[in-house]
């Protein structure tokens, strides 16, 4: 059974998110997302962060498995990783972690490359997966299935084949430079060195 963080950006809407949720092992919230998870019929196994979100009413409902964590140098989604980790968990699916605020999207998105060094995670949204690879990979997909490819490091180049626009030893020194692109196959391959790729694959629908 997956382990899945919900954080407390948007609640997913999308079929492939929702059903993660209602098919979850464990549901470990950030903070105030325990309560649009409850609002949706659904219990959280784990509420962590610093809980000034949480309203009294489900601190004292769930008082038995809160952890509060109040360190200012990481966000909520951070310290439930970081507490999966400690339990032993090998993989996560992360949820809501995008929506309402831009800048904690990015944060979110980009820290998916730090957890890759210590957890398996992936990222679902209501249009796609996001996952971070940290070697040369071949990606199960679909003919028109739309791709983007990001890297943290300004330094990096990736050569694909399997994709509509080919990259060449292409230089990913901005977010923009591997996105918008589109699988020919039932697969495409990312060739690199040195880093970590986080890879977008849009869902069917």
């Amino acid at each position: 059974m997956q382990t899945v963080i919900l954080a407390n950006g948007s609640y997913p809407t999308h079929e492939v998110p929702l059903a993660c949720l209602r098919e979850a092992g464990m549901i470990i919230c950030c903070d105030g997302a325990a309560e649009k998870l409850v609002a949706h019929g659904l219990e959280p196994g784990i509420i962590i962060g610093d809980l000034d979100s949480v309203p009294p009413v489900l601190k004292e409902r769930y008082e038995k498995i809160l952890v509060q964590d109040s360190d200012q140098e990481t966000n909520d989604l951070t310290k439930a990783v970081n507490w999966c980790v400690a339990a032993g968990i090998k993989e996560v699916v992360i949820l809501g972690a995008t929506g309402i605020r831009e800048d904690h999207t990015l944060g979110n998105i980009s820290l998916l490359a730090d957890y890759s060094e210590r957890i398996d995670a992936v990222m679902l949204t209501d249009t796609g997966t996001f996952t971070v690879y940290n070697h040369s990979v071949t990606i199960g997909s679909h003919t028109g299935q739309q791709v983007s490819i990001f890297s943290i490091d300004p330094t990096l180049t990736v050569t694909s084949s399997g994709l509509r626009y080919p990259l060449k030893s292409l230089l990913l020194n901005s977010w923009w430079r591997g996105t918008l692109n589109e699988a020919v196959d039932r697969k495409f391959t990312l060739e690199f060195e040195n880093g970590k790729l986080i890879v977008f694959l849009h869902y069917t629908s």
